[in-house]
């Protein structure tokens, strides 16, 4: 099966956050808290999915209060922090939403993705993650982690799945409906 027939399949995007949804930088602030920064690119990117109709998720190692935030902005319901058994996330994720695995796509950067990227139906891996997980997945973004490999990978999705029109349709719907609003 080639990434194209992969792609059509997918229902929900999950994705890893930091050296994926970041450049995997971290700066501390002398309370301790850390701080991430995210590209508007994979935002957009996943505001784009969900006016595909497709799901978004985030299994990530840390815990963020950053991320809530993020998370929250972008309207992302299944955010599982501070895990360490991806693999074992994925299986709750799948049965709460009624999903197979070859319905679910996720894009990791490092050795703790592994077993999820062998388990999900469409792998993808950012162009600066470890060889390991270059060598398990499916569609490797030519694009670093933070900087749109993100929205790079959910646009082949979206491309192969022919949802540009929809999109274009939800867009207008949602600018009539806020400028009635006003």
């Amino acid at each position: 099966m080639n990434n194209k027939e992969r792609a059509k399949k997918i229902k929900m995007i999950i994705m890893d956050v930091d050296g994926t949804l970041t450049d995997g930088t971290l700066l501390i602030l002398p309370d301790g808290e850390e701080l991430k920064s995210y590209n508007v690119k994979d935002g957009t990117g996943i505001l784009l999915a969900h006016l595909a109709g497709l799901r978004t998720g985030i299994i990530t190692g840390k815990i963020s209060k950053s991320l809530e935030k993020r998370a929250e902005k972008l309207k992302i319901i299944d955010v599982y922090q501070g895990i360490l058994d991806k693999k074992k996330t994925l299986s709750e994720i799948l049965g709460k939403n009624n999903l197979k695995s070859d319905q679910i796509a996720y894009i990791g950067d490092d050795l703790g993705d592994l077993e999820v990227i062998k388990a999900a139906g469409f792998a993808a891996a950012v162009a600066d993650a470890h060889p390991e997980i270059k060598k398990n997945c499916h569609f490797i973004c030519n694009t670093p982690g933070g900087r749109g490999a993100v929205r790079e990978f959910i646009e082949f999705i979206l491309e192969a799945q022919d949802k540009w029109g929809m999109i274009e349709t939800n867009i207008k719907n949602l600018t009539k409906t806020s400028k009635k609003k006003k």
